[in-house]
Parts: C-alpha cells; structure tokens; sequence
C-alpha cells in the first residue's frame, strides 16, 4: 500500500514524540512492505511566527490532500497573550477535515496503574474508549463579549448527534455491545435533543445495551468504577472534560492516542497530551501517546488492522520492560523509548515469521 502522510509536529514535545511515530510508522511499512510518504507542515504556534496563522494554507491544503494527519501538539506560554492562538489552529483543522467524532481509547496496563492515584482494585480490567463529537458546541457557536458580560452559544443539530452517536454504536457493536451516552438533559435544551436523539437511533441497535448518565454523576462515576464502561459518548465540552480525567485511570497523559473521524477515512491522530514545553528539548516526554496514535491511522485511514495490533503489541511489550519514562516513574529518554520500541517490534516480527 502507498499512504501520503501529513506530519504536523507543531510545538513544544510535539516533534520528538511525533519522530518517534514515524519511526514506527517506517518500521512498519519495511516489514509488511508498505511505502509511507511524509511530509512536515506547520500548525499552532510556530506557524503564528512564521506566517501569522496558526494554520497556513499550505498547511490546509496539504491535509485535505493527504490520506491521514498525525499531530504532535500545539501551544505554549510564549504566545499565551497572541492576538491569533495556537488552539485556533486546531479548531480550524478539525473544522476543515471535517473530523466530528474524536475517539480516546483508555486501556489500563498492570505496570503503569501504579502512577494512578486510584486504587489498584478500581482499575483492574478497565477498557474504554471515549468518542467525544467535535466540531458543534459551545466552542464552535456564536461568541459574545463586552466589558461586562460574556456569552458562548452551545448550538446542536439533530444532524451532528446523529452522525457522532452512530459512529459511537458502530464502535460498541465491534466491542463489548454496551453504550454510555453521557448529558445534561435535567437541564440544558441541548442535552434534552442528544437524549431523545440517541434514544431513537438506538432502535437500529437492538443488540446493543444503551445507558444514559448525566455528566456530572459521570465525573464521578468514572473514578469509582471505570471498569464498567466500554463507549462512552457525548458532546464537546463535556468530552473534553471527561477524557482529561481519563488519563488518571492509565496513570499519565503520556500514554494516550486520539483518533479523529468524518464520514471518509481521511483522519487526525494526536496524542491528547499537550505540549509540555516545560521538558520540550529535553528528551524527556514519553512518546507512547504518538505511536498508538500512529496505531489508530494505520486502522481506521489505512485499514492496516494487522499492522495497528502489530505496534500495539510493541507497545505493551515495552511497558513490561524497564524502559519507561519519567512520567511513568523511570527514567528512559525518548530516545532510548524508541530504540526499544523498534527492537521489541523486530523481535516480534522475526518470530511471527519464524513460527
């Protein structure tokens, strides 16, 4: 297969951990003898000083035209007080993508449940994944501001629920057949519509179990007893909320992929960790975010299954190894993360072969 790939490492760790999954993705296309093209574009704040947008047409463009999108992250201190901010940028590309449902898978391994501050028995089996709708919601609706009061529109169409719910019964179909659907329908209007939406279309999935949760009960559902749910769905604010305290069930932030879906199979892959620029340049920030990311874009842009699981069980392997990051409470460098990686996932090559 021949996949053009649009590399945009944006700021702070962005580039080492973004180095780090095209390394994989490189690996992966030797042995299973596929031909990854990769081409870096700016975005987010280093685009604002190069160009004075945080996404350059050339940027939008080159994404429209690739057949996957892997980000690193964007943002930091510097421009903090910019007139255009880095986020923009971000909004602007999912916007333009056409990416409405963001997928944030959270899997607990035995090794790193320690660096979470919830007990070992609430984390035992725990195998969720968030898709968050995207592109509606208070942070696209209308904006208001004056010297004493504000105003953000939180606006949706029975056509955004619908497109972003199915794709989340889609996904529950393939896993453990049991939805979340997670609003505040006692009492914002919007909630009420995702509520009665869901409700309908779950007739089209008699096989799968429906549950609905209002979020702040969710919040702390979440932490008590994580291992209970499989997909969870919701609207913007309240996903972008709700992932954040998901990474406390993985133990780092560190450790997370996205994958950003529209209707096609053209997609953004992020880590969902920022920018760290507190350890950027310092060969510190733990990369296993971007390469599972890189994971999710060989499965759902390329339709690479075999190879996703391939890096996935890299992956898992060298979390059963010594090689771990400070976040993780070691005191492996990207680097040596990566040179492990890329060994681990020889070996496995080498013995599928074999056997």
């Amino acid at each position: 297969m021949k996949a053009a790939i649009a590399l945009l490492p944006g700021d702070g760790i962005g580039p080492e951990v973004t180095n780090v999954a095209v390394a994989m993705l490189q690996a992966v296309a030797t042995a299973y003898q596929h031909e990854f093209s990769f081409v870096e574009y700016a975005i987010g704040g280093c685009a604002i000083d190069q160009t004075g947008q945080a996404l350059p047409e050339k940027t939008k463009v080159a994404c429209q035209n690739a057949d996957a999108v892997l980000l690193g992250a964007v943002g930091g201190p510097q421009w903090a007080n910019s007139k255009i901010r880095p986020e923009q940028g971000l909004l602007e590309l999912r916007a333009t993508l056409q990416v409405f449902a963001n997928l944030r898978p959270v899997k607990v391994h035995p090794r790193t449940s320690a660096q979470s501050p919830l007990k070992p028995e609430y984390l035992k089996g725990v195998d969720l994944v968030f898709v968050r709708e995207l592109t509606g919601g208070s942070y696209f609706g209308a904006r208001t501001r004056s010297a004493e009061s504000a105003s953000d529109v939180c606006r949706y169409s029975t056509e955004e629920i619908e497109r972003v719910v199915r794709r989340a019964f889609e996904l529950a179909r393939s896993r453990r057949k049991h939805l979340t659907s997670i609003d505040k329908a006692n009492v914002l209007e919007t909630s009420r519509l995702w509520r009665e939406t869901t409700i309908r279309l779950s007739a089209d999935y008699p096989d799968v179990t429906l549950e609905h949760q209002l979020v702040d009960s969710m919040a702390m559902l979440l932490l008590t007893r994580p291992a209970h749910y499989d997909v969870l769905v919701t609207e913007n604010l309240f996903g972008d909320i709700l992932t954040d305290e998901a990474s406390v069930l993985a133990g780092s932030l560190g450790l997370l992929p996205s994958a950003s879906l529209g209707h096609g199979t053209r997609g953004l892959y992020e880590p969902i960790h920022g920018s760290a620029p507190d350890i950027a340049g310092k060969n510190k920030a733990n990369p296993i975010g971007s390469v599972l990311s890189a994971a999710l874009l060989l499965r759902y842009s390329l339709g690479l299954e075999n190879e996703a699981i391939a890096i996935e069980n890299a992956v898992e392997a060298l979390l059963d190894s010594e090689e771990l990051t400070a976040d993780l409470g070691g005191n492996a460098t990207t680097l040596s993360t990566i040179e492990k990686l890329l060994e681990i996932f020889q070996q496995q090559q080498t013995q599928k072969i074999a056997a």
